[in-house]
């Protein structure tokens, strides 16, 4: 991607001195720990996430308004029936910094309808139109796979939704789909996550207000990093640090450091501003051209890219989150 789209490298020392949000089994969680404490509630498997990004990519560039994107919203229909709840279609109309008018569909599959507390969590299942970061010029018309970017959030976040009708969680969970965020424009936040705007102006619930949101973007390439992100940290560091203290405790602080990473323009920054603290769990690289992983807004985004261990990582820390409470 562009550094005007997610990623202002801003390696600024952030200092936060809040603590952890408290779950009712554990009182306080170490950030130093790299032994997995408690055996996990659920298991979650990074192979069956793999096989359900496979799935996304066999579809084609879900890009809105092709053929594509059409089948994988069907099928993406089913999967959070078969396991939810209950599910909620979010039908709209978004126009692009381009002047395209594109019909966009939000899913929301929700877990525990009753219970008062919730948490949300999110991701975005379009891809790219065009593929601008390729390093062959030639291809920068062509669509992204988006495998990490768009799938491998999709697929952690479905792999829960079987977990949790397996076995259901003390708390109510809503997965949240969401369209059309990466058709967007360099020095425009606003053109990208579109399908978040239109949720967060059209919530699914009167008066929605969960504890917070988890978004997954990037969250399956092979050789990830999950550092701090900036705005999360600005937003709900304490958030930040409940979910980075349970991945550390649960033999991940490889991959979730106490590092700071740069300042993401995401998804996550609309449900802000909509009043719900929100996090952003995102593979953020220093040592690329773009700031992320090798075949970012590229055709190269490809299933080749994905490492199920990865998945494992982050749907497991997710998972361990949920079933603290």
């Amino acid at each position: 991607m562009r550094f005007s789209k997610f990623f202002m490298l801003a390696m600024v020392a952030v200092m936060v001195s809040c603590a952890s949000c408290k779950s009712q089994q554990n009182s306080s969680n170490s950030a130093s720990s790299e032994e997995l404490t408690t055996s996990p509630a659920v298991d979650f498997n990074g192979s069956n996430a793999y096989n359900l990004v496979k799935k996304q990519c066999d579809f084609g560039p879900r890009v809105p308004g092709s053929p594509a994107h059409s089948k994988c919203a069907e099928w993406l229909e089913q999967e959070l029936k078969q396991y939810c709840d209950s599910t909620i279609v979010q039908e709209g109309s978004v126009t692009t910094f381009d002047g395209k008018k594109l019909n966009i569909k939000n899913f929301i599959g929700i877990t525990n309808p009753s219970c008062e507390t919730r948490i949300l969590l999110l991701s975005h299942w379009d891809c790219r139109p065009w593929a601008d970061n390729d390093p062959d010029p030639s291809k920068h018309k062509e669509p992204v796979m988006g495998a990490n970017d768009g799938a491998s959030g999709v697929a952690v976040l479905l792999e829960l939704a079987r977990l949790m009708k397996e076995k259901k969680p003390s708390i109510g969970v809503d997965i949240l789909l969401v369209d059309a965020e990466d058709w967007g424009t360099d020095g425009d936040e606003d053109s990208w996550a579109l399908g978040t705007q239109y949720w967060a102006n059209n919530q699914h619930v009167d008066n929605y207000s969960p504890r917070f949101g988890i978004l997954l973007d990037m969250v399956g390439a092979k050789g990830a990093k999950f550092n701090k992100e900036l705005m999360s940290l600005q937003y709900a560091p304490n958030v930040v640090n409940e979910v980075w203290n349970i991945a550390q405790q649960s033999g991940y602080g490889s991959y979730f450091d106490n590092n700071n990473g740069g300042a993401i323009t995401d998804d996550h920054i609309v449900v802000n501003k909509a009043g719900i603290k929100c996090i952003d769990i995102i593979d953020m690289r220093e040592d690329g051209d773009s700031g992320f992983f090798d075949g970012w807004h590229t055709t190269g985004d490809t299933l080749d890219k994905i490492d199920s261990a990865v998945l494992k990582v982050v749907g497991q820390t997710v998972a361990n989150v949920i079933y603290s409470y």
